[in-house]
């Protein structure tokens, strides 16, 4: 079954001349011991043990204030999970990758429907994004070497395989081959593509500022915004995604001269209330701030 999972994704695997980018495919962080244990401690001590055993929440953490030495941590990490609007990065890099390629006019029509999905998580724009660039086409850039955001040697990662609303509103393209889910993600991927896009690795150094920008000034201010924010923290560069159960984030904060990547996958009613107190936490680990109080989700 592995081996026909890894030929299908062979067949996905788009052309890119290796030339224009110093990505590194086999760039996976390893944990760090010290920032491992403070992470399982901080869960343990806002009462989420139970909901990490059940596999129904999966966190990453990355601090990259020293570019050279990042430190990483995570748990459940590469779990598959539905994780709504979250992906919809996937389609940011694929429309900078058309663009690059000539595939697709960088308008300002295209950059405010760029930034209408991110910014504001627009199912429309979203699913416009998708019809302009194709889902064939994102999922060729995920599974690229040069890339390998989604990759079945690290179970998954980023996955779109439906669209989001209005234009093209439940259009199905392809559930993804590992776990059957059609907006998938695993936290550890979703850390890779924003310390890729930090490092000026995605598309092109020019693109990857350009997208940065577009993933700052949140226009949703919940989860983890809703967190940073109380702790006064303004530069916040975010997605983040929700249905139903699914409360998902992911952002690069830049904080008191430090700078770290969070990711925050779960699968609870209660994980719009968990989220803003697991920011502060973990900016708390980073920044070296005092600790907030437990969830009682044990």
């Amino acid at each position: 079954m592995q081996k026909k999972v890894v030929a299908l994704l062979v067949g996905l695997l788009v052309s890119v001349p290796a030339a224009r980018s110093q990505t590194n495919p086999d760039a996976v962080p390893t944990a760090d011991p010290k920032l491992q244990s403070s992470l399982e401690e901080v869960l343990g001590g806002l009462g989420l043990k139970g909901v990490v055993q059940d596999r129904r929440l999966a966190v990453s953490l990355m601090d990259i204030s020293d570019p050279r030495r990042p430190r990483y941590a995570g748990l459940n990490d590469r779990q598959m999970m539905y994780a709504a609007s979250l992906p919809k990065i996937a389609i940011i890099l694929a429309g900078f990758e058309a663009i690059r390629n000539g595939l697709l006019q960088y308008t300002p029509a295209v950059k405010q429907m760029f930034t209408n999905t991110i910014r504001f998580s627009s199912n429309s724009d979203a699913s416009k994004a998708i019809k302009a660039v194709g889902f064939d086409y994102i999922a060729k850039v995920l599974t690229s070497p040069l890339y390998r955001l989604y990759d079945p040697l690290l179970n998954g990662g980023l996955w779109i395989g439906k669209a989001y609303g209005g234009e093209g509103a439940g259009e199905y393209w392809k559930r993804d081959p590992l776990s059957n889910l059609s907006h998938a993600a695993t936290a550890l991927q979703v850390t890779r593509f924003f310390w890729l896009m930090d490092q000026g690795r995605l598309v092109s150094p020019e693109y990857s500022a350009e997208m940065k920008e577009i993933f700052s000034k949140p226009g949703i201010h919940h989860k983890f915004v809703k967190g940073l924010e109380a702790l006064g923290v303004r530069e916040i560069y975010r997605k983040s995604g929700s249905w139903q159960d699914a409360h998902c984030d992911a952002a690069l904060v830049e904080h008191n001269g430090r700078r770290y990547i969070a990711v925050a996958l779960m699968k609870d009613a209660k994980g719009g209330e968990v989220l803003p107190k697991l920011i502060q936490k973990l900016d708390g680990l980073v920044v070296g701030r005092p600790l907030v109080s437990r969830t009682g989700l044990d």
